[in-house]
């Protein structure tokens, strides 16, 4: 029996993989870049003295500005819909770029969703209201940031490109996803988000099989 156990796993998982990237209505094609080199991170300051960057890492971005208490339903709406869902990628990380007068704010902020949310896996960066700004300009989108706040976040592959949709059917080009729409959450970026991970799945599959064949 323990060993039935054991096959029917082993040949279910590979499905279920498939099954869980194949959901998205891109499927396997790449996702679209929308920005070249971004500028990244390195030089804002963390909580803990930690290196942030973009670099190596897909990242979900988002600028929230100085009143944290405003955008807790954005937030919930993030990381029920998008972040729960992988937090467990090692190569996948969670950035918030808050202004430097917003670190108190921010402990608050994750104690309370502590509870509910994986608050370990969130990266804080914290800089001038200019550092963010020419951060968020490197970004190159039609959105605007308003005292270092937007409800839209972003996709940062690790190379630095922004990446989105370039032929959607409903916006044309999707630059960022709502984090105030449950909809734009879930029918968009979680789709997307399935999307570079497994493109970059497939390329580290690719890269690992010419290792062996060499």
């Amino acid at each position: 029996m323990k060993k039935f156990i054991v096959l029917a796993v082993l040949f279910a998982l590979p499905i279920i993989a498939y099954l869980f990237f194949a959901s998205g209505k891109n499927n396997f094609a790449k996702l679209p870049i929308l920005t070249e080199k971004v500028s990244d991170i390195s030089k804002l300051k963390s909580v803990d003295e930690e290196q942030l960057s973009f670099k190596d890492k897909i990242s979900v971005v988002a600028f929230f500005g100085t009143d944290l208490e405003n955008i807790k339903g954005n937030t919930f709406n993030l990381d029920q819909k998008i972040l729960d869902k992988y937090y467990e990628f090692n190569d996948f990380q969670f950035v918030i770029i808050l202004p430097e007068e917003a670190r108190e704010e921010a402990g608050t902020f994750v104690k309370e969703f502590s509870g509910i949310s994986k608050t370990e896996k969130w990266k804080f960066a914290f800089g001038s209201k200019e550092e963010i700004r020419d951060i968020f300009q490197s970004f190159e989108t039609p959105h605007k940031l308003k005292d270092a706040y937007t409800p839209y976040v972003f996709i940062v592959d690790k190379d630095l490109s922004l990446r989105g949709r370039d032929d959607d059917e409903d916006y044309g080009e999707v630059y960022a996803y709502d984090s105030r729409s449950i909809a734009d959450l879930s029918n968009k970026m979680d789709d997307d988000v399935k999307v570079i991970l497994a493109e970059y799945r497939l390329a580290l599959k690719k890269y690992n099989a010419d290792l062996k064949n060499n």
